[in-house]
């Protein structure tokens, strides 16, 4: 049996090639952090507000990553 000619190198040997192995896991670990966020927002039932004062930051920043969080999990 011969090998499949069209078989290459895996994903992550590409991105190191091209310079983007940091940029893509940087991305990766953002919406996995966004992920966990809205997942616990939902499983404790708290709104916005209640989340931003627990993260001691303000609502009009944690709209921010909700709408980042809308925007990666619509696709």
């Amino acid at each position: 049996m011969t090998a499949n000619p069209h078989t290459g190198s895996d994903f992550d040997d590409f991105l190191k090639e091209e310079g983007l192995e940091e940029d893509c896991s940087a991305v990766a670990l953002k919406r996995v952090r966004l992920r966990q966020l809205a997942e616990e927002m939902k499983r404790l039932s708290v709104t916005k507000t209640e989340m931003a004062a627990r993260m001691q930051t303000s609502r009009v920043q944690l709209d921010r990553l909700c709408c980042l969080i809308f925007l990666i999990f619509s696709r």
